[in-house]
Formats: C-alpha cells, sequence, structure tokens
C-alpha cells in the first residue's frame, strides 16, 4: 500500500469528522466525563466523532489496527497489524468545550513500530487541512509549508503546552516555560499540540515542545514538521520520540533545534 494513494480517502474523513464537531460547536456543549483529572474532559463530540473515524477506517483498511484516544485499541490485533492508525477525535478539547474556536481533527497512519507514513490534521473552524506524506512534503489546503528561517531563539515565537496533572505533578513544564522566556521573542500556549506542530511545518511558529504526549496527540503533526524540513527529537535529541508511551516531544525549524534542547537542558 503506498500512503499517497489513500491520502484523498483520509482527508475525506477529516472533513466528515470536521462536520460532526461543528455541528456540536454550534450547540451547548456539556462534559460527558473526566479522564484523569478535571482538566481531563471529554464530550459527546469527541466520541462520536471518533466512532466516525473508525468505523470509516475499518470500512476501508480491515486489516490495520486503530488506536483512539477515547476507545483505545480497535480493529485487527496490534501484533498482527502491518499499519496502525492513530486518531485523535477533538485535539483541544478544552478549548472546544469553552467554545474557543482552536482545535483539531488529527489522523496518523503508521508502521508497527510507530513510524510515521501519513499524516492529517484537520482544523474544521477555519477550513485548514494539513497533509504529509512520508517523502511527499507536507501541504496545506494544497500548498506546500516549509518551515521558518529563523536563526536565533531570541527571534522566536515557540509554543507548549501543560500536562493534565499540573496542579500535583512537580514536573509540570513551569521550569521549561520559565526557562525559554528569557531567550525568545514570544512564547504561546495554544492548547492543541496537533496544531502546534501543523503551525511549525506551516512556519507560523518557530519551534514547540511538550511532555506527556501520546502518539495520536503528535504522530501526524510529527510527520508534518519533518515533511516540512524541520527537525522532531525527544528532550534528549532521539529522533524517535513516537516509541515511547508518554513521550516529551521538541519540533523546530531545524535552525534553532540545538539551542532549544540546551534550554531544557537548563530547566
Amino acid at each position: 500500500m503506498q500512503p499517497a494513494e489513500i491520502l484523498d480517502d483520509v482527508v475525506a474523513i477529516a472533513r466528515g469528522a470536521g462536520e460532526i464537531i461543528l455541528r456540536h460547536f454550534a450547540a451547548p456543549i456539556p462534559i460527558s466525563a473526566r479522564k484523569t483529572t478535571r482538566s481531563d474532559v471529554v464530550t459527546a463530540a469527541d466520541t462520536e466523532t471518533e466512532a466516525y473515524i473508525v468505523r470509516e477506517l475499518q470500512a476501508r483498511f480491515p486489516g490495520h489496527h486503530i488506536v483512539g484516544e477515547e476507545g483505545g485499541g480497535q480493529g485487527a490485533p496490534a501484533a498482527e497489524a502491518a499499519y496502525h492508525w492513530f486518531v485523535d477525535p477533538i485535539d483541544g478539547t478544552v478549548n472546544f468545550a469553552a467554545k474557543l474556536p482552536h482545535f483539531c481533527t488529527s489522523i496518523a497512519l503508521a508502521t508497527a513500530d510507530r513510524q510515521p507514513l501519513l499524516g492529517v490534521v484537520h482544523d474544521p473552524t477555519r477550513g485548514e487541512i494539513f497533509t504529509a506524506v512520508r517523502g511527499g512534503g507536507a501541504h496545506l489546503n494544497g500548498v506546500a509549508l516549509r518551515v521558518t528561517d529563523t536563526a536565533s531563539l531570541n527571534d522566536a515565537v515557540v509554543s507548549t503546552g501543560f500536562p493534565y496533572d499540573k496542579h500535583t505533578n512537580p514536573d509540570n513544564n513551569l521550569r521549561e516555560w520559565t526557562a525559554f522566556l528569557k531567550h525568545i521573542r514570544g512564547e504561546r500556549r495554544l492548547g492543541a499540540a496537533a496544531l502546534d506542530l501543523a503551525y511549525v511545518a506551516a512556519g507560523r511558529l518557530d519551534g514547540y515542545w511538550e511532555k506527556d504526549l501520546k502518539p495520536y496527540d503528535a504522530l501526524a503533526g510529527l510527520l508534518l514538521v519533518r515533511e516540512a524540513g524541520g527537525t522532531v527529537t525527544d528532550y534528549a535529541g532521539d529522533p524517535t520520540p513516537q516509541r515511547l508511551d508518554r513521550g516529551r516531544y521538541i519540533a523546530s525549524n531545524g535552525h534553532l533545534h540545538a539551542a532549544m534542547l540546551d534550554v531544557l537542558a537548563t530547566a
């Protein structure tokens, strides 16, 4: 199977997911459940959207394994499937539930050892679909993407996020946030990891870092950044953070990567 040959199908699924999300976004949005903490919320839109995506993927790719944020592993058994899908139906649910229009659907196809082959990130409120195929570049609504040329942290705008257990876990990214604040032009906390990574690929951000990310949070965005000419590693510089169940990711335009790693090391 060639990932490029199925990209249109995945984009169509992402568009369908966006229609479900926008229908819910136009109505009152009650929180239907909480997972690990009071901040880790789930809405009916999350579960309905994921069910739709999983159903569509299973119909098209019955031999594949599917990992969804809400439903866990589905489809073919993981140990038997050569291809694994990673689905976050609404990345940025806290924003979504608060009626803040900054969230997305993230769908990634990877090998069994989590090497990303295809990624789609769809922001339905802006009508933006970010796509990447390994070896085929990254695009936004069909237009090729390229990371920035920013060469100094002093000129950089970077983003990050905080874990759901930030109230109780001392390893909550505050030290890293403070360390970066002294070195960069601007620091942002936007609330949707997949969009942060897509924005690095699109040249809207120069860099991004975050801890405690799952593969469904990051795999599509990781591929976007790399295919747009950027760099993604863990905090120690390992280029395979996606192999960890809870990864520490740092993404950049490449020029800033060593400097960002140095800041994280000092924190």
